[in-house]
């Protein structure tokens, strides 16, 4: 029998019984064969929220373990702003809900957990649904000793393109920053930079000590930010030049006439995108704003309901989808959206903030790797607690994210390490989200 043969009768004898066995590496053994060469039965044994901060950030990550020694999956959960409640939901809810079905019948259980609490979407539930929806896939990537993208049909590209954030309290700082990132083979840089006397993007957050007062408040104007931001882009363009891709977010913070005014007056520069112009409640303004300017938009981070998203899509309202994939339910629904997309001309650039776990980014990472219509890819540096906690998390090198290639999403945790990294529940959230203000203190949106 020659090697051909022998590969497609062990394949049809054992379905993916044997194959496996042959090219498992690394994270999670391929499952062992039973005597009449087909895979044992797997079933949900436990479910659990695991929190923890390496990077003074407050992470979760959901863990789903099996019938099958050593065979488990991890998913990430990250709200940060609202940890335990997620906590709650996976542990107190999900998990009676999961213990004892197959994690590799993935669609049914993602259909039905959405469906188990009768209200559904929000970033509560498609967080704690995510987590789970990873891990069945990380699970079952283990199983058929596969990275994940593999399974989504392989590879498009061979790594993903990523930028990155330079900002700066002046028009030079962000220069520096930009120039710094340029120099590690960046091609895309997200620019931002402070507006003197007001509370601009990025926020500088609250030291606990004065959060627990809650009596600090952020000055928020609009028209100072609106003129301030072409300036700064007429400087990089003067300085940097035309090679390099430059984006920036508005972060919902402009009233819809300003936000248009600035995005017809950002066309002469060239912009990658320009991000997050509305806030979600305001998505009506999209089709206005798109018969006035042809600077590309990018919209979603937001977003938690497909009724946010899917009539910016079907209109062709926007360029880029950037939604945060694990508050929308996790690598199931991400799929769906990205298909969505390609038919209408959108391509992806997910959500990969500080506060999304490399669990997290690893998921957008294989997303990235095997779809067709892929874009661009929010990207940082992980820290060295990070990257221990985490082994296998996705290599940041030459401004591209690379895979690791071992079965599932490639990336393992030490639950014995995490734990030397606590979540601070004091404050028990992020009082400064809520303190945003204009000069007559009327709370204006983050």
């Amino acid at each position: 029998m020659n090697r051909r043969d022998w590969l497609r009768n062990s394949a049809l004898a054992g379905g993916a019984a044997g194959l496996p066995a042959l090219f498992a590496t690394g994270l999670g053994a391929a499952a062992p064969a039973s005597a009449t060469g087909k895979l044992s039965p797997l079933k949900i044994t436990n479910v659990r929220a695991i929190l923890t901060a390496p990077a003074d950030v407050r992470l979760v990550v959901v863990k789903v373990e099996t019938n099958e020694p050593g065979l488990y999956g991890l998913g990430c959960a990250t709200f940060t702003q609202r940890p335990r409640v997620v906590e709650t939901a996976v542990e107190k809810y999900l998990k009676p809900f999961l213990i004892g079905k197959d994690p590799l019948q993935i669609e049914d259980l993602w259909q039905s957990s959405f469906l188990s609490s009768y209200w559904r979407n929000g970033p509560v539930l498609g967080n704690a649904l995510s987590g789970v929806d990873m891990a069945c896939w990380d699970i079952l990537g283990k199983r058929a000793g596969m990275p994940v993208y593999q399974l989504f049909g392989g590879k498009c590209r061979k790594a993903v393109d990523t930028y990155r954030h330079a900002t700066g309290e002046t028009f030079e700082d962000v220069e520096k920053a930009a120039r710094g990132f340029m120099a590690r083979g960046l091609r895309h840089v997200r620019v931002q930079v402070a507006i003197p006397g007001l509370a601009a993007y990025p926020t500088k957050f609250l030291k606990p000590e004065d959060a627990k007062a809650n009596d600090r408040t952020y000055l928020w104007e609009a028209r100072k930010y609106v003129r301030t931001v072409p300036k700064l882009f007429e400087h990089l363009r003067k300085q940097l030049g035309d090679d390099v891709e430059l984006l920036h977010d508005m972060h919902e913070r402009v009233p819809p006439n300003l936000a248009i005014q600035l995005a017809k007056d950002l066309e002469p520069y060239n912009l990658f995108f320009f991000e997050d112009p509305f806030s979600p409640e305001n998505v009506g303004y999209f089709g206005k704003l798109r018969e006035q300017t042809s600077t590309p938009i990018a919209m979603g981070e937001l977003f938690s309901n497909p009724n946010e998203y899917v009539p910016l899509i079907s209109q062709r309202l926007i360029d880029f989808i950037r939604i945060h994939v694990s508050q929308i339910g996790g690598l199931t629904p991400a799929r769906k959206v990205a298909a969505l997309c390609e038919f209408f001309g959108v391509r992806t650039a997910w959500h990969g903030p500080s506060d999304l776990s490399p669990v997290g980014h690893a998921a957008n990472l294989h997303l990235d790797l095997s779809i067709p219509n892929f874009g661009i890819q929010e990207a940082r540096d992980f820290t060295q607690a990070e990257l221990d906690v985490f082994p296998g998390s996705p290599e940041l090198k030459d401004g591209y994210y690379w895979a690791n290639d071992k079965p599932g999403l490639g990336i393992d945790l030490d639950e014995k390490l995490a734990a030397k990294f606590p979540i601070n529940d004091d404050p028990p959230f992020d009082f400064h989200w809520g303190n945003l203000r204009g000069r007559d203190g009327t709370i204006m949106k983050p």
